[in-house]
């Protein structure tokens, strides 16, 4: 199936769910899921994949185990690449549009020692606040959970105390569902960003890696 865009039904199907998250909805609409949001996702991986590489997406059923929040299903389809565990590039469609981001998404004790130790080096921490700067520049939100204070025996006169209190760190753009969004730019769209997104992906993967902790 070649990638056309995502039809409008996705959109509602989004708009239903965040009204109705239940089964009941879910069920009833299941064919609206498959075919008008997780085929055209499908079908974007595949097209991006050559140049990528593989793409996983994301199921649309939430782990409400340790949540207060006991909404079974997700209100947004992603998918991602990874270059090494917790770090790579994401997609996702939404009620609210289309959102594509890249960089470290999760927190890991050793994963954030490593990342706190490679800004706080000249040698590596002035380029990654170069990246940071130049994605801000280009347009980019640069997210990620955060210290409100700074790190343990940080000084405060630190030169790149913010980037020192991410203990995640993404460069991420929104796009409102425009008419582009049911047409194939879409995969252009998302093809810029991610090569914009590419040497934060480099840099976070050489200094920080994947978690080498036991998984829990």
């Amino acid at each position: 199936m070649a990638f056309t865009g995502f039809p409008d039904e996705a959109f509602l199907f989004y708009e239903g769910l965040e009204a109705d998250n239940s089964k009941t909805y879910f069920t009833r609409n299941r064919h609206l899921y498959d075919d008008a949001v997780r085929a055209p996702m499908l079908a974007l991986a595949e097209e991006l994949g050559e140049e990528f590489g593989v793409a996983t997406l994301f199921r649309p059923y939430r782990d409400v185990r340790f949540s207060k929040d006991k909404s079974p299903y997700k209100d947004h389809q992603g998918a991602f690449v990874d270059s090494c565990p917790g770090i790579g590039l994401y997609v996702q469609i939404s009620a609210d549009g289309l959102y594509v981001a890249g960089g470290y998404y999760s927190g890991a004790s050793d994963q954030v020692a490593r990342y706190r130790a490679a800004v706080d080096n000249e040698l590596t921490g002035v380029p990654l606040e170069k990246l940071v700067d130049s994605l801000r520049e280009a347009g980019y939100a640069v997210e990620g959970e955060r210290l409100k204070t700074r790190p343990r025996g940080v000084d405060e006169g630190h030169p790149r105390l913010e980037l020192l209190r991410h203990k995640s760190l993404y460069a991420g753009l929104r796009f409102e569902p425009e008419p582009w969004v049911h047409t194939a730019e879409v995969a252009e769209r998302v093809r810029g960003s991610w090569r914009d997104f590419a040497p934060l992906v480099e840099w976070l993967s050489d200094h920080v890696r994947g978690s080498e902790l036991p998984a829990r």
